[in-house]
């Protein structure tokens, strides 16, 4: 039997001091779950298959752990930089016994890192490959490069362009990742 979670009442859990927080994550969240929800549907019906139910789970949780960051503009407080989000993210699933939750949390920065491009960059992050593997995991990434928790962008959906570019700055392997995505998630933007 497999269990459901109620990714709304767990993000509750880590930040009810934190109201502002809480209300910037929720909204981003559901907006790439959404975005996330549609491409699997899209997916299913090309017949490859998708956990959803897990799609939408993940989508919720997957910066979850932005609250342990020190970032004011979101209104998170903590002792890492914004990058660690995911890695934080990973931190509090594992506790909560959601290892492929955690996962998600772990990978979804940008289109990946892998190892080299952490060492290289002396990056805070652990020294290995993070890149999202498995369709779940990818398609998150995807939805997510979408939206923004910023101020000034916070409920505006980027285009594919808009995404493009913040990518290449990067390098043009990123840019190359999210068009192969593009294509096999919403083939009708590309």
């Amino acid at each position: 039997m497999k269990v459901t979670i109620n990714p709304e009442k767990l993000i509750h859990k880590y930040y009810r001091k934190n109201k502002l927080a809480e209300t910037i994550l929720l909204e981003h969240s559901r907006m790439v779950t959404s975005r996330a929800l549609k491409i699997s549907n899209f997916l299913q019906s090309q017949g490859i298959a998708v956990d959803q139910n897990f799609v939408a789970e993940a989508a919720m949780l997957h910066d979850i752990g932005m609250v342990f960051t020190d970032t004011p503009e979101l209104g998170c407080n903590g002792n890492g930089s914004y990058l660690q989000h995911g890695i934080r993210g990973k931190e509090i699933l594992l506790q909560e016994g959601l290892p492929q939750h955690a996962r998600v949390c772990e990978r979804h920065i940008g289109v990946g890192l892998t190892a080299t491009e952490i060492r290289q960059q002396n990056l805070p992050l652990p020294g290995h490959d993070m890149l999202p593997e498995t369709i779940e995991e990818q398609i998150i990434s995807y939805a997510d490069l979408f939206y923004s928790k910023n101020r000034d962008n916070r409920n505006f959906e980027k285009s594919p362009d808009e995404v493009r570019a913040k990518l290449k700055q990067y390098g043009a392997n990123k840019v190359d990742i999210f068009n192969q995505w593009l294509a096999k998630f919403e083939p009708e933007l590309y």
